[in-house]
């Protein structure tokens, strides 16, 4: 347990220092925030509620994310750009059809 805390210590204080804008030597993964998502399902050819059962989100948030009312962010936004890159892949992982 005490190899664990300090792993936890660790990662807490490099988060403090880069919050702070200090260098740290953690890995740090950006996502761009701007997505099509009308695009992205469009491209894969499929209706909006099935692009939205494939994924597990709601019919309505699908469509705010589409029309620009929202914009996906943590998880979805990750996932969205999977879809993006390997939209077979992806969906096969996730049990779905595209």
């Amino acid at each position: 347990m005490n190899e664990t805390f300090e792993s936890i210590k660790k990662g807490l204080n490099e988060a403090i220092e880069f919050s702070q804008g200090k260098a740290v030597k953690a890995k740090i993964n950006k996502i761009n925030p701007q997505i099509d998502v009308k695009d992205i399902r469009k491209n894969i050819g499929i209706t909006q509620r099935d692009f939205a059962l494939s994924l597990g989100i709601s019919l309505a948030t699908l469509r705010h994310w589409e029309r620009g009312d929202r914009i996906p962010q943590g998880p979805g936004l990750v996932l969205l750009h999977l879809v993006k890159k390997d939209p077979k892949t992806i969906f096969k992982l996730l049990g779905a059809t595209a």
